[in-house]
């Protein structure tokens, strides 16, 4: 597994918390630094610049570095480019020279590196997809004379989201003809908006819709087999964001409990005087009983077509 992760260490880096991130950060430098030095020093000595008896006529490699504090603090300099004006290399070490250089290739190449998984982190629209809003129901209806389920999406931001396409999954336990048992089947399940399947912005809350035709993996649900049926619907919203026009995914789930069969979603969207459009998000979740009463005509849902006649009366 490690070697796995070794192998995209670009991908292991970017997906890293904030904290490993910053630590990574500060010991790229720290580290860089010191190793650096470290030969420095090591030149020094092997050049005999560390002994305090030095004969008149010799060139230190690394002017005034005769401690290993000296050697890191001119590596500093070195990498950061802040300058030289008490340490700096002299002309008869070509070893230090390459050292140097290598030094500022290697290092140059980290910086890039750590800096870019900096700025992709911070590029990536995993918060923006936090501004995504599912309805906490998923609900059964008719749309067009068609049974349908129904899901409810919001952008909570001012900046609209454009070629939005809604997509599910149904994962559900399932038995194979050769009798294999699949403890996570997955199936398919198309939404749409009105006749397409993507929508071109999304800036008012939107009803994406999947019909319960023969071709549905939904296609056995009743009112009766709900509450009994075992299986999860997972919605995936994909997006573009209009001012960076990077892809942002946001998703949820449904699990039999949380549908809601012969419901609709309230309307929240309402005109003003000055001929504007108004989402009240107080009703973003809130649902009623269908218009159309035939969803209604079993013994589930015959005490509520009932109140729902009694409250109309």
């Amino acid at each position: 597994m490690v070697k796995l992760y070794l192998h995209d260490i670009w991908t292991t880096v970017v997906d890293m918390k904030w904290r490993y991130k910053l630590s990574l950060f500060v010991s790229t430098f720290l580290t860089t630094w010191f190793f650096f030095g470290l030969i420095f020093y090591l030149i020094a000595m092997t050049n005999n610049d560390l002994n305090t008896e030095q004969a008149l006529n010799h060139t230190p490699c690394v002017i005034n570095v005769a401690t290993l504090t000296g050697a890191y603090l001119f590596s500093l300099e070195s990498q950061t480019t802040i300058g030289y004006g008490f340490r700096h290399i002299s002309e008869e070490c070509p070893h230090a020279i390459v050292t140097l250089v290598l030094q500022l290739v290697l290092t140059g190449l980290a910086e890039i590196f750590v800096t870019g998984a900096f700025l992709a982190k911070l590029a990536r629209p995993k918060k923006r997809a936090e501004t995504v809003k599912f309805s906490q129901l998923a609900l059964i209806s008719k749309y067009k004379g068609q049974v349908c389920v129904m899901v409810r999406v919001a952008n909570m931001r001012k900046s609209p989201l454009v070629q939005c396409q809604l997509s599910g999954k149904l994962l559900f336990p399932n038995v194979t003809e050769e009798g294999e048992k699949i403890q996570l089947h997955q199936e398919s399940v198309n939404f749409q908006f009105d006749s397409s399947e993507q929508c071109p912005f999304l800036v008012l809350p939107l009803i994406f819709y999947h019909v319960l035709d023969e071709n549905s993996p939904l296609a056995s649900l009743t009112a009766e087999n709900l509450k009994v049926r075992n299986f999860e619907l997972v919605v995936t919203l994909n997006g573009t964001m209009e001012s960076t026009a990077s892809t942002c995914q946001s998703r949820t789930s449904y699990v039999p409990q949380e549908f809601r069969w012969g419901y609709e979603f309230k309307p929240l969207l309402f005109g003003t005087h000055k001929g504007k459009y108004v989402a009240d998000f107080h009703y973003f979740d809130e649902i009623q009983l269908s218009n159309d009463f035939s969803l209604l005509q079993d013994p589930i849902n015959e005490k509520l077509l009932l109140e729902h006649e009694y409250h109309k009366d």
